[in-house]
C-alpha cells in the first residue's frame, strides 16, 4: 500500500554532479497520491527490446510440438522455461525480402538478413555509399514513444566488424551486416560493443576518455559526484523508496565495478589489441550480461524505452569451448544434415536462448511501479535466417516475452499458415507500441491474435 503523502518528487527528477547526470527508477513518491495524476504517473510505460541472432536455428530443436496454451517448451528453448508464463512462440513467419529479388540477386543471405530483420524490406544490392534499406520498427517506435526519454533509443552489440568496408558477402555492402537498426531508409544505427561507452551514455553525460582514466585510475565511482544529494533524496523518501534506490544504486555501483575489472585485466594484458576497446571484457558471456545489464538499467529509469541488441554478427566466427566445441559459429551453421553437427548447433542456439533468459530473468527481478520490468517490456528475439544449412528465410525462429504493459498474452505457441510475412509481425509491435501505421515492409496486415 502506497504511504498518502502531499510530498512528491517529479519523475524527471535527476542527480547531477561533475560529469554525471543520474536518473532514478520509478519511485512510490512520484506519484502524487489522491489526485488526477496518479492514475496517469501510475500507468506503466511500454518498452521495447528486439534481440537479434544470426545464423538461424535447428528448427526442429526450436519449435514446440503442440500449439496453443498448453504447449510443451522445445529443447532449445527450455532455458525459457521459468518464464513460459509470459512467453509467446510464434511459428511460420517469413522474411521474403531476405531472399534473392530475382536473377542476378543470387547470394547475400547473410547480408539482408539483419538488413531486414526489422523492417520487412529488400536492400539495395550495393557494395558502395549508395547504402539504402527500410526504416526499422525501433526507430519508428522511438519516434513516438522516445522523445520524452534522455535518449529515444540504444543500440547494442557484442561483435564489432565496422571497420569493415566495401563488399562482405556477394556484391552487399559490410554496412548492412554490421547493423539492424535504421533511422531512415540510407542512414544505419551504429551499434555500440564497449560497456563503458554505454555506460557513460547512460550516466556520464559527456564525460571525456581522460575523465574516464583519471576516475578508473583512482577508483572513483560516478557516484561519489553525486553522494551528497543522493544522502538528501534518502532522507526524503518512505522506507519502500529507500530500498529501492539502494538496490537502484548497488546495481549501477556493480555494472560499473565489472566495466573497471574488464578495463583493469586489459590494461595489465600486455597485449595490445586494437580492435578491443577497454571496457570490453574478454569473457562472451560475461559481456552479454553487461550489455543486457546496461539495457536493463536503461530501461528501469527510464533513459530509453527502445533498444537494440546484436548478440552475434552474421558469419561470426565466434568459438564456443565452454560448450565443448571447437568449431566457429558460422561453420558450424552449415551442419550438412550431418547429426553430430545438427548437434553441435543445437547446443549453441540453446547457450543463446539462455543469455536472452538471463535479461528475462533481470526484467522480471525489477520492481516497476505495480509490476516489473518484465510485465512491461516486450522483448523480441529472433532470427532474419531459418535453416543455415540453405540460407533459407522460412520458417523462422521467433519469439516474443514479457507482457508489454499489458499488451502481450503469453503462454502460447501461435502457429499462422506456412509463409506468413514476419512483417506482419513487425506491424503488431508497432500497435502494441501506439504507432498505429498501416503497413510495413512487406505485411499484409497485423498477427490479429498476437
Amino acid at each position: 500500500m502506497r504511504l498518502i503523502t502531499k510530498k512528491h518528487i517529479p519523475r524527471r527528477m535527476f542527480l547531477r554532479g561533475m560529469g554525471v547526470t543520474l536518473s532514478l527508477p520509478l519511485l512510490d513518491s512520484m506519484i502524487p497520491a489522491q489526485t488526477p495524476l496518479a492514475k496517469t504517473a501510475a500507468k506503466p510505460q511500454f518498452r521495447m527490446g528486439l534481440c537479434f541472432m544470426p545464423h538461424g536455428a535447428v528448427m526442429d530443436n526450436w519449435t514446440p510440438k503442440s500449439e496453443g496454451a498448453n504447449f510443451e517448451i522445445s529443447r532449445t528453448l527450455k532455458p525459457l522455461e521459468p518464464f513460459k508464463d509470459q512467453l509467446l512462440v510464434i511459428s511460420n513467419l517469413a522474411h521474403h525480402n531476405a531472399a534473392p529479388a530475382g536473377p542476378g540477386d543470387n547470394g547475400g543471405d547473410h547480408t539482408r538478413s539483419p538488413a531486414v530483420f526489422l523492417n520487412g524490406v529488400h536492400p539495395k544490392r550495393t557494395d558502395g555509399a549508395d547504402i539504402r534499406a527500410g526504416v526499422t520498427i525501433d526507430q519508428i517506435a522511438a519516434e513516438k514513444i522516445g522523445q520524452e526519454t534522455r535518449l529515444p533509443s540504444l543500440e547494442l552489440a557484442i561483435e564489432d566488424y565496422s571497420g569493415l568496408v566495401g563488399s562482405c558477402d556477394v556484391g552487399f555492402s559490410c554496412t548492412y551486416m554490421n547493423t539492424i537498426s535504421w533511422r531512415t531508409p540510407t542512414t544505419p544505427m551504429p551499434m555500440e560493443i564497449n560497456p563503458r561507452v554505454v555506460f557513460d551514455r547512460l550516466f556520464g553525460d559527456g564525460a571525456t576518455a581522460e575523465e574516464r582514466l583519471e576516475r578508473i585510475e583512482e577508483e572513483r565511482s560516478i557516484l561519489d559526484a553525486v553522494t551528497g544529494q543522493i544522502r538528501r533524496l534518502q532522507g526524503n523518501l518512505g522506507a519502500t523508496d529507500r530500498t529501492r534506490v539502494s538496490e537502484y544504486l548497488d546495481t549501477v555501483r556493480e555494472i560499473e565495478r565489472r566495466i573497471v575489472l574488464a578495463e583493469k585485466q586489459n590494461a595489465i594484458s600486455g597485449v595490445n589489441v586494437p580492435a578491443t576497446p577497454a571496457g570490453i571484457p574478454d569473457d562472451h558471456e560475461t559481456h552479454t550480461k553487461l550489455m543486457f545489464d546496461l539495457m536493463a538499467i536503461a530501461f528501469q529509469t527510464d533513459i530509453t524505452r527502445v533498444s537494440t541488441f546484436m548478440m552475434a554478427r552474421e558469419v561470426s566466427y565466434r568459438t564456443f569451448p565452454m560448450l565443448g566445441i571447437s568449431e566457429a559459429f558460422h561453420p558450424a551453421s552449415h551442419h550438412q544434415n550431418n547429426p553430430a553437427r545438427l548437434e553441435q548447433l543445437t547446443k549453441i542456439n540453446t547457450y543463446h536462448v539462455g543469455l536472452f533468459g538471463y535479461m528475462l530473468d533481470k526484467l522480471r527481478s525489477t520492481k516497476d511501479g505495480d509490476g516489473t520490468l518484465l510485465d512491461h517490456t516486450l522483448m523480441l528475439y529472433g532470427s532474419g535466417m531459418s535453416n543455415s544449412n540453405v540460407h533459407n528465410h522460412s520458417p523462422l525462429p521467433i519469439l516474443l516475452a514479457g507482457g508489454a504493459a499489458g499488451r502481450l498474452q503469453g503462454g502460447r505457441h501461435l502457429k499462422y499458415a506456412p509463409e506468413t510475412p514476419m512483417s506482419n509481425l513487425l506491424l503488431s509491435i508497432l500497435h502494441k507500441a501506439g504507432v498505429e501505421q498501416d503497413s510495413i515492409g512487406d505485411s499484409n496486415g497485423p498477427l490479429t491474435e498476437v
